[in-house]
């Protein structure tokens, strides 16, 4: 039982890496943003706007093949290919030569994040015991952190390195390229792992290759685990021989027993993004700028970000599965709305200082244990067996337009409303998700897949 338990740690581990590139492709471009725009020329909020959010017209593209992919092909083959799309695109994102060259690039990465968001989670879920499947997939979530944490050390160290004498210049000429060409090192090493993990055993169950699935969850759970979760299956999916056909799973989707748990992940998944605390990685230089800190001391603040958010998503691994799903996506939804509101005060009084960076990182912490994690969670967990491909994808990929119409329209915001105004926007945003939460989120702790699945029958 310890070596399985060991050998479901390592598939995890590697599936999740992934989430390392997602987290650290999304957030790069946050500390490089002053460097490229001096090198583009980039002056106007529309443009600056249209460089911080492209990446996630990919990301929306991505998401929604992710479910075309990993039905029709498998999970691990989806996968690799993400592993191969981030590879390659930072590559290209270093060299680029011309602004469009540069959002081509980036579209591509986002590409890769969309497929990787969606599917790292979902395999992770589909190849874990119901017992470790909250804490196996917030594996994911501390990847993605890690990732985070990543882009913003390797920022600084790059930025403190090549700038040395002439800060913004030669950041702007070299240094950018460094910090998005390093993301190609974990994309191998990424590459590399994904050949060595076997196939979803759900996904092999339901394409009628039960020997492999049998054999890959009695290396998951033993024999007599495999058996119970083989029969789960079966009985899941017995009414259905259209399973494989997408225009059958989306029908499916859209029949009065699915369509609330189809409205449910999308609602979760907008307010992940819509809560506003993404636009604190894309555009923190603005708003510690607006708090008073200069470019240097703006680059280690970031790193402070990245630091709480890493230490607080160890916390929600430990909490998840004993506390469950819902209190944390309550007390998330509230404890943001709190922060907002503070923060928004202070920008209004156009206070400076240390407690400005403090609000922040409270707001980090509180999103690092609570929605950063739990949505992946849920969003997992919460579909069918039979659709769970088609309606993840349109889950993330509902995130995704969420998390683009949130960055590009921060300059904008943050122009006609003022930081505050902008910030107290996002505060209301947290409140109607508490209720929504409260309404509608079953509590999904400690229950396997089918379980899950027949909660909604």
């Amino acid at each position: 039982m310890k070596s399985s338990r060991l050998y479901v740690w390592w598939i995890a581990t590697v599936a999740a890496l992934g989430g390392l590139l997602f987290g650290y492709d999304w957030v790069v471009i946050g500390g490089a943003k002053p460097f490229y725009e001096a090198h583009f020329g980039l002056t106007s909020p529309e443009i600056q706007g249209w460089a911080m959010s492209c990446a996630l017209v990919g990301c929306l593209v991505g998401s929604l093949l992710s479910g075309l992919l990993s039905e029709r092909f498998g999970r691990k083959p989806a996968l690799l290919a993400a592993a191969f799309v981030f590879t390659v695109s930072s590559i290209g994102t270093g060299l680029a030569g011309t602004f469009p060259q540069f959002v081509l690039w980036r579209m591509c990465g986002g590409l890769a994040i969309g497929l990787a968001s969606s599917l790292s989670p979902m395999y992770i879920a589909e190849i874990s015991p119901a017992a470790m499947r909250g804490r196996l997939v917030c594996l994911n979530e501390m990847t993605i952190v890690i990732g985070i944490l990543m882009a913003q050390v390797t920022n600084w160290l790059i930025a403190g390195h090549i700038g040395d004498g002439d800060f913004l210049g030669r950041n702007a000429d070299v240094g950018w390229r460094w910090m998005f060409g390093a993301t190609a090192i974990p994309a191998a090493v990424f590459l590399t792992g994904m050949f060595f993990v076997p196939e979803s055993p759900r996904w092999l169950a339901l394409r009628d290759r039960e020997d492999e699935a049998r054999r890959t969850l009695e290396r998951l759970g033993g024999t007599e685990s495999a058996a119970l979760v083989l029969a789960e299956i079966e009985e899941s999916v017995h009414a259905s021989d259209h399973r494989n056909q997408l225009s059958a799973e989306l029908k499916m989707l859209m029949a009065p027993q699915l369509r609330g748990v189809m409205l449910l992940g999308i609602g979760l998944a907008v307010l992940q993004q819509w809560c506003g605390i993404n636009v604190i990685f894309n555009y923190a230089h603005d708003i510690f700028a607006a708090a008073g800190y200069g470019l240097s001391d703006i680059l280690f603040n970031i790193v402070v970000t990245g630091i709480t958010m890493f230490l607080f998503t160890i916390l929600a691994i430990v909490t998840v599965d004993r506390n469950g799903r819902r209190v944390l996506m309550l007390g998330g939804c509230a404890g943001l709305a709190a922060i907002y509101i503070t923060l928004g005060y202070f920008f209004h009084q156009h206070s400076r200082g240390v407690h400005m960076l403090a609000l922040v990182v409270a707001a980090l912490a509180c999103y690092a244990m609570t929605l950063a994690p739990v949505t992946w969670v849920v969003l997992s967990e919460v579909f069918p067996s039979r659709v769970r491909g088609t309606a993840m994808a349109i889950a993330t990929a509902s995130l995704w337009a969420a998390c683009f119409i949130l960055t590009y329209t921060f300059p904008m915001l943050n122009t006609s409303l003022g930081t505050a105004g902008t910030f107290w926007l996002y505060a209301a945003v947290c409140i109607l998700g508490f209720l929504g939460v409260k309404r509608w989120l079953p509590e999904t702790k400690g229950k396997t897949l089918e379980e899950i699945e027949s909660f909604w029958n």
